[in-house]
């Protein structure tokens, strides 16, 4: 039975469209379950009516002409009720109602299954039979499994626009297709679209129109030969080591490359419009599903061979491939399925608009490096046809975290008129730059910003900042291809610490693991947010730790302004054990004739472990630095790079509040310094809550820091202190958002924060 979902789901995910998909469905669940009917009813996004979209066993000339109403017939029940509905005489039930023109009248039994997507009924699928007699537990267990993978496919259908309306007499719309996604970085951008991909994935090829067929064909035909000439020198090299059955495998690569039926379908998508990139996915991905389909375990495992040639072409086309920033003629919206830092490091930032990645959530690293840099951004867009909108016009919101394609005039202009509200908020931002961020008041908050690349000096500087509370040391880690020395990292340091200089710069040591990876130093583990990352890994390299410190402190020289932060602390320990490597790194340096000083040293809470130990660590180390997105996301055991627990990923959640709260609580009169480093301390919603229970330094993105000083010299410590006790009673995350943007409106500084149109574009 595991064969045949993993089969049937295969083909549907291979089908070219949702009409095929549905028929793949009902022809092969009706005779996998040796049923008499399978039909599918999808729910109309307007109606909400359920319409008898495939069937096989009913007349299947009135599908998609006929339906039910929501509260119509047991198809409607099981929709209701979101559960199966499993019947032996179905006729005699209340809710039966019989579908005129479908012929099953004479059918008794009775068994559907809701299909539903992210908590959404999309549809039922049903099977019946003329006997009466009830299906059983497997039955109902297969169909129920395949319902859940059905679903996915018609989430996806309804983003695009295929089942936009299901009513046959409806007008088709044709444009401002929306998909949603998660807020990355807050702004408009409005623009075309560029599909960017890691290169020799050919899944992640998208289609791109072209005209020039003659050069494409070229470009095909010469790879082709590439891969051919690379097979038959892998095979002369290493045939002594083979026997004749091993050395068959090349001969069987070199059928395949020689087979003219696959290059001559290529050669036909390409004259069909698409590049060679897209015409070798579409091609090599059908003979794939062809073959997973087969009974046959030896014909099935030549999927692997097909799709290893299909790389290996594709990377010949791509090294003759214009390179990438030379795609860019003007500024444009960066699409990915993954979008990373390396990706964005390759394209002049100013041809950087918006940015969307299919994977990953509002606090990727990817998202956070956008809102650093200022652009728009949607992440965990999962249901988006990225593929499909190379050279396509897009409007990117990264206020509510949606995306248009083909976008109409009409919408056009209303996000323009945001775009232009946005550029006056930016010219009232200006005007702050150099005033105190301090309340109507008189109480005084220091801004601070996150900082990674070098290029971040001049831009924090401009922006009024008056340190660096957070610089993540391992962004130079992870543009190399091997640890960086020791002198190298001195200079890396030193352009942080006398940009700012005498200002203060906290500098984190080494963060890797988790979602953070060195392609040269791999950590591999089921678990990595719960495993070695963080402090964890460089107390456990010494070399590397040590290297980090000294690094640091020559930098330091004559300047004194450095502060060392440790990551990921979960105990007294490895505060203690840092502590004493620290000051052996200082006294190393001193004897080597520097003029430094002993760094202040300090720790993240991030951890909850940390949470219920502020007290004993604060004994130790000179500050602490609240990371609220890690602390949130082991708080709330959400992975927050995974869009499908995005929404569960909420630092205004009471219990990441409470914490929050507990730690001033515990330091309170320790004379130990406090501050706030994560996202959370650039949302002006969560600026007016920190200020309020008492952090007196915020760390941020550069970006945010003129929206948080425009709302925090906009009202006074009285009226946050006010907002924040009456968000603690609160038990819900929604509704502390929803109090603190209704408290804010009434104090009138929501304006501050983004453009008033954001709430009425839709």
């Amino acid at each position: 039975m595991l064969g045949l979902l993993r089969r049937i789901t295969q083909e549907v995910t291979a089908a070219q469209s949702l009409p095929a998909a549905l028929d793949i469905i009902v022809r092969r669940v009706r005779r996998a379950m040796r049923a008499e009917v399978c039909s599918i009813y999808l729910v109309d996004t307007n109606s909400k009516d359920y319409v008898l979209m495939a069937t096989r066993g009913l007349n299947a000339d009135v599908a998609g002409s006929v339906s039910l109403k929501s509260d119509e017939g047991l198809v409607s029940l099981v929709g209701r009720r979101a559960e199966p509905v499993n019947l032996e005489d179905a006729h005699i039930h209340p809710s039966f109602h019989y579908l005129n023109g479908t012929g099953e009248e004479r059918y008794r039994s009775f068994l559907g299954v809701p299909i539903i997507h992210h908590r959404q009924v999309l549809g039922v699928l049903v099977v019946q039979h003329e006997d009466k007699r009830r299906f059983d537990e497997g039955e109902e267990a297969f169909l129920i499994t395949l319902s859940a993978q059905l679903a996915g496919v018609i989430a996806h259908a309804e983003a695009t626009g295929a089942i936009a309306n299901l009513n046959p007499n409806a007008i088709p719309n044709g444009s401002d297709f929306r998909y949603k996604g998660v807020p990355g970085s807050s702004g408009v951008a409005i623009g075309r679209g560029v599909v960017v991909f890691p290169p020799a994935d050919l899944d992640v090829i998208p289609d791109r129109r072209t005209t020039d067929f003659d050069e494409e064909i070229h470009d095909f035909y010469q790879a082709l030969d590439a891969v051919r000439q690379d097979i038959r020198l892998a095979s002369n090299r290493i045939s002594q080591h083979l026997s004749a059955d091993e050395k068959a495998l090349f001969d069987v690569y070199l059928k395949i490359l020689d087979d003219n039926s696959i290059a001559g379908e290529i050669v036909r998508k390409i004259k069909e419009g698409n590049w060679a990139q897209g015409a070798l996915r579409q091609v090599i991905q059908a003979h794939i599903a062809q073959f997973n389909r087969m009974d046959d375990p030896y014909l099935r495992e030549r999927a692997s061979d097909l799709r290893d040639l299909g790389r290996r072409i594709l990377s010949h086309l791509q090294e003759n491939a214009p390179n990438i920033a030379e795609r860019f003629s003007e500024p444009s919206i960066i699409i990915g399925e993954e979008l990373t830092a390396s990706m964005l490091g390759e394209i002049p930032i100013d041809k950087i608009k918006g940015l969307v990645s299919v994977m990953g959530s509002g606090n990727s690293h990817v998202a956070i490096l956008a809102r650093a840099m200022g652009i728009p951004t949607v992440m965990g867009a999962l249901d988006l046809p990225y593929a499909q909108l190379d050279k396509v016009d897009l409007i990117v919101d990264g206020y509510l975290g949606k995306i248009f394609t083909h976008p109409s005039e009409a919408l056009t202009d209303s996000y323009q008129q945001i775009v232009d509200e946005e550029r006056q908020l930016e010219e009232e931002y200006e005007t702050l730059k150099d005033l105190p961020c301090e309340t109507l008041d008189g109480q005084r908050l220091s801004l601070f910003v996150n900082t990674g690349l070098s290029a971040d000096v001049a831009r924090s500087l401009d922006r009024g900042a008056e340190g660096i509370g957070l610089y993540r040391t391992e962004v130079p880690f992870m543009v190399r291809d091997r640890f960086p020395t020791e002198a190298e990292q001195v200079v890396i340091y030193r352009q942080q610490l006398e940009g700012f200089a005498p200002a203060p710069v906290t500098v984190r040591t080494l963060d890797i693991g988790g979602d953070k990876a060195l392609s040269y130093f791999p950590i591999n583990e089921a678990n990595p947010f719960l495993g070695w990352r963080g402090i964890r890994v460089t107390l456990d390299h010494l070399e590397i730790f040590m290297a980090q410190i000294r690094a640091m402190i020559k930098a330091s020289a004559d300047l004194h302004n450095l502060k060392i932060m440790l990551p990921m602390i979960s105990n007294v320990a490895e505060v203690e054990e840092a502590l004493a490597l620290i000051r052996r790194g200082y006294a190393e340096v001193k004897e080597e004739g520097y003029n430094v000083q002993m760094p202040r040293v300090g720790v993240m809470i991030e951890i909850p472990a940390a949470v219920y130990q502020v007290k004993e660590l604060s004994e130790l180390v000179d500050f602490l630095s609240v990371g609220s997105n890690d602390l949130t996301q082991y708080l709330l055991a959400v992975d927050r790079n995974n869009p499908r627990v995005a929404d569960l990923y909420n630092s205004f959640h009471p219990s990441v509040l409470r914490a929050l709260l507990s730690i001033v609580d515990q330091v309170r009169g320790e004379g130990v310094g406090l501050s706030v480093c994560g996202e959370m301390a650039g949302d002006p919603m969560g600026a007016i809550l920190l200020m309020a229970m008492g952090y007196d330094v915020l760390s941020m993105s550069s970006t945010s820091l003129p929206k948080v000083k425009a709302v925090i010299r906009n009202i006074s410590m009285k009226q946050a202190q006010n907002m924040l006790n009456e968000v603690m009673k609160l038990s819900h995350a929604e509704a502390v958002t929803q109090t603190m943007t209704r408290l804010m409106r009434e104090a009138n500084i929501e304006r501050l924060i983004r453009p008033s149109k954001t709430t009425n574009v839709d």
